[in-house]
C-alpha cells in the first residue's frame, strides 16, 4: 500500500505496524459533509423512489410472493460481485430438483447461505437492533460449510488481511484495512454511528455505513456481502422499507469497476460526496425499478389466475409458481396435498395452457417452467449488464501464510 496515495487526513490515518507494512485506519463517522445543489436534489429523488418502494410494499397482497424471489436475485447478484457464477435459475431450480442442474454445489451453497442470512436478519430485527452481535451472527450463517469456513464464520479477524491484484503481497496491496490489535475500537466507533439518528439523513448514514464497513473489513472472508446486507437491514430497521424489497447489488454489480473505485476514492481523497453520488443513484433506479417489477409481477398474477379462472384448483398453484417458477409433480403434491396423479392432472391443465412448459426432455424426474413468470422475476429489461472490464478480480489476503480467498475487494 503507498501511503502517499492516502491524502485525505479527515478520512483516516495511514500508520506503519511493528511488522513495518501500512494500513489505514479510517476516521470516525459522521464526515464533514457539503450538501451542494446537485447532491440534494439526488438526496430527494433517492428518497421519493424509497418512499414509493415502500409504499408498494405496503399493499401487496401476500409480501412472501415478491420477498422471496427479490432475496434470491440478491444473493445472485451479490455473489456474483464476488466471482460466484451460479444464475437465478440455477438456484431456483436447485431449491426444487436436488442435482436437475449443472451448476457448482460449491457456489450455490454460498448464494443459498446469503439468502439464510438475509432472511435471518431480516426476523432478527424484530429482537435485536443492528450493532456488531447482529453482523457477526450474520457472517456466521454465511460463511456456515462454504469455501471461506475456515475464515472462523462469526467472529472477527485476530489477523491482518488485506486487497490487491489475484496473489499480491501485502506490501504490494491496493488496500490494507485496520490492524487487528486496533479492530474493535474502529469497530466500536462504527457502531455508535450506526445507532446515531440525528447527524445524518438516513440514506447518507446507510451510504457511508456501507463504505465505512468496507474500509473496516472486519473478517477475513465475506465482508462485502454482510456489507450489502447491512443496506437492506439498515433501511427496513429505520422503517424507510415496509418489506425488504430494495437490493443494490444489481447496481454495485454493473458498475462495479465505480463502485470499487467510490470505495477507494473515500479512502484515499475523503470524496465522501462521489461515493454519496453514486449511491443515491443507485437506490434511484433500482428502487423505481423494484417497483416496476413489483406491478409487473402482480399484474402477471391476476393475469395467470383468470386464465385459469375455471380450473380453481389449479388457481393454487400461481402463487407458489411466483416464488419459485420451477414446478415438479413432488412439490405440487406438497402444496396442494394431494395425490401424484392429481398433482399430474394439476400440471397438465397448466401444461396444456402454455403457462407450464417442460424443460428436461426426459420420460422421468420431469420439471416445468413457467417461463413467463422467471423473465419477470430476472426483471429482463433491467438486469446488471456487466461489461468485461468489470469482470476483473481483486483479491482479499489472509496474513501472508494463509490461504488466498477471493473477497470481492469489498
Amino acid at each position: 500500500m503507498r501511503p502517499e496515495d492516502f491524502r485525505a487526513e479527515a478520512a483516516g490515518k495511514v500508520i506503519r505496524t511493528p511488522a513495518r507494512y501500512f494500513a489505514f485506519i479510517p476516521a470516525p463517522l459522521p464526515p464533514k459533509l457539503e450538501y451542494d445543489g446537485e447532491l440534494v436534489r439526488l438526496l430527494s429523488r433517492a428518497d421519493a423512489a424509497l418512499g414509493e418502494l415502500s409504499g408498494v410494499g405496503r399493499h401487496l397482497p401476500d409480501p412472501h410472493v415478491l420477498i422471496s424471489p427479490y432475496v434470491r436475485r440478491e444473493a445472485v447478484l451479490s455473489s456474483r460481485i464476488e466471482g460466484t457464477t451460479t444464475e437465478l435459475s440455477e438456484l431456483l431450480l436447485d431449491d426444487i430438483a436436488k442435482g436437475a442442474g449443472t451448476q457448482d454445489p460449491d457456489d450455490v451453497r454460498e448464494v443459498r447461505n446469503y439468502v439464510t442470512a438475509l432472511e435471518y436478519g431480516v426476523r432478527r430485527l424484530e429482537t435485536l437492533p443492528l450493532s456488531l452481535r447482529l453482523v457477526r451472527e450474520l457472517h456466521e450463517r454465511l460463511m456456515r460449510g462454504v469455501r471461506g469456513d475456515y475464515a472462523t464464520p462469526g467472529e472477527f479477524r485476530r489477523s491482518q488481511n488485506w486487497i490487491g491484484a489475484p496473489g499480491s503481497t501485502i506490501e504490494a496491496a491496493t488496500y490494507v484495512p485496520p490492524p487487528p490489535d486496533t479492530l474493535m475500537e474502529t469497530l466500536g466507533a462504527w457502531e455508535r454511528f450506526l445507532h446515531d439518528q440525528e447527524s445524518v439523513p438516513d440514506l447518507v448514514q446507510c451510504a457511508l455505513m456501507h463504505e465505512q464497513f468496507e474500509a473496516i473489513h472486519p473478517f477475513l472472508d465475506g465482508n462485502g456481502r454482510v456489507g450489502r446486507l447491512l443496506i437492506t437491514l439498515f433501511l427496513v430497521e429505520r422503517q424507510r422499507l415496509s418489506q425488504p424489497l430494495l437490493y443494490l447489488s444489481a447496481w454495485f454489480e454493473r458498475y462495479r469497476d465505480d463502485y470499487l473505485d467510490g470505495l477507494q476514492r473515500v479512502r484515499t481523497r475523503g470524496d465522501w460526496r462521489g461515493w454519496l453520488a453514486f449511491f443515491l443513484r443507485g437506490v434511484t433506479e433500482i428502487a423505481a425499478a423494484a417497483s416496476r417489477q413489483a406491478a409487473t409481477l402482480m399484474d402477471l398474477r391476476e393475469g395467470l389466475r383468470k386464465r385459469l379462472h375455471d380450473r380453481p384448483r389449479a388457481i393454487l398453484l400461481v402463487d407458489p409458481l411466483l416464488t419459485n417458477p420451477f414446478m415438479t409433480v413432488a412439490r405440487a403434491e406438497k402444496i396442494m396435498k394431494v395425490s401424484n396423479p392429481t398433482a399430474r392432472q394439476l400440471i397438465g391443465q397448466l401444461e396444456k395452457r402454455k403457462i407450464l412448459e417442460e424443460v428436461t426432455g426426459r420420460g422421468w424426474g420431469r420439471v416445468y417452467l413457467a417461463r413467463q413468470v422467471l423473465d419477470a422475476i430476472e426483471d429482463r429489461d433491467t438486469k446488471s449488464r456487466p461489461n468485461a472490464r468489470s469482470r476483473s478480480k481483486r483479491r482479499t489476503a489472509g496474513e501472508p501464510s494463509a490461504r488466498l480467498r477471493y473477497d470481492g475487494a469489498t
